[in-house]
Formats: structure tokens, sequence, C-alpha cells
């Protein structure tokens, strides 16, 4: 049950991931078009920057989880690795906790805030007018994301062995990958 809650949440997380880089695309195919319209063209932008600021920022919120999973956020680890290994694992257990309670703190503002979006039917003070909770839904999402992740790798934490298993089954598929991408074309795995 657990493997399966920990493969189905970091399978989320990449998705996320994933949806992160092509928000950034996004953004940066629509600023140099927003560029070439402006300076080149003469032309006026109405509608890019808002769809350069908001999917830059949904892609930093739908990312986050992934982030935590690759262990890619920056950290100053001084204090950590003067610890023992116990007192290192308590000490990235409780600021997992930490982490867990902010993060289901803004989950629930989140949701509060898209929800008086949706009913106030409030919009940006553009032009454009678009809705805010269209906007502010990849933070709810994002910060939902983020919660589930970190009870992941609480769980990792707190079940070491729990951890050591799935990287085990990870390099399996990654050795099995890579036996059948050198194989020839014909052969027999």
């Amino acid at each position: 049950m657990s493997r399966r809650f920990i493969s189905v949440i970091e399978a989320l997380s990449r998705f996320g991931g994933i949806s992160a880089v092509f928000l950034l695309i996004i953004a940066m195919v629509v600023m140099c078009q927003m560029i070439l319209m402006r300076y080149l063209f003469r032309a006026p932008t109405i509608w890019q920057t808002e769809v350069v600021v908001f999917a830059a920022t949904a892609a930093i919120f739908i990312g986050a989880p992934y982030v935590l999973m690759k262990k890619g956020h920056v950290g100053v680890d001084v204090i950590e690795l003067m610890l023992s290994t116990p007192n290192r694992r308590r000490m990235q257990c409780l600021g997992a906790v930490l982490g867990l309670t902010f993060c289901l703190l803004m989950s629930v503002a989140s949701g509060i805030y898209v929800y008086e979006a949706w009913e106030g039917g409030w919009t940006t003070s553009t032009i454009a007018a678009i809705p805010l909770w269209i906007p502010a839904t990849p933070m709810l999402v994002g910060f939902g994301l983020l919660c589930l992740q970190y009870v992941v790798e609480l769980m990792k934490m707190i079940r070491p062995e729990l951890a050591r298993s799935l990287q085990q089954d990870a390099a399996a598929q990654h050795n099995a990958h890579n036996m059948h991408s050198r194989q020839g074309l014909g052969e027999t795995p």
C-alpha cells in the first residue's frame, strides 16, 4: 500500500515537473513574440505580459513537488553535517514536518482564495480581465502536491528500508531499459 502510494505521488510530482517545463517554454515563446511585436513591428501587446507572468508563476508552484522529490532545493547543510546520523535524520524529519505544516496552511489559504475569486468573479485589472481563479489554481494544485510529496518524504525518512527498496526497483528498471536500448534490431532480449 505505502509503496503504491509513494509511486503514485512521485509520478504526479514528475508530471508536475514536466508541466513546469512546458509552462516555462510557453512563457519563453510568448515573451519572444511580445518582444518582436513591440519592438520590431511596433504593435501593441495586451495579453502577453499576463500570460508570461502567470505561466512562469504556475511553473514555480507546479514544479515545486518535483524539486522536493529530487532534493533539488538549495540548502545549507553546515549544521546538518556536524550531527550524528540519527540526529541528522531527526532534523530532516523536523524540517519535513515544518514544511508540510506550511504547505497545508498555504493549501487552505490558496483554496479559500480560489473559491472567493471564483464566487466573486474577480478579474485582473488589465484590459484582458482574466478571471483570477485561473492563475490562482496552480498555486492550490502546487501546494496540494507539495503536501503529498512531503508526506512521501516523511514516509521514506521514517522507514528507510522502504526508500532503499524503491531505489533498488528504480535502478532495476533503469538497467532493464538500458539493456533493451543497447539491443540490436531483431535481437531477443
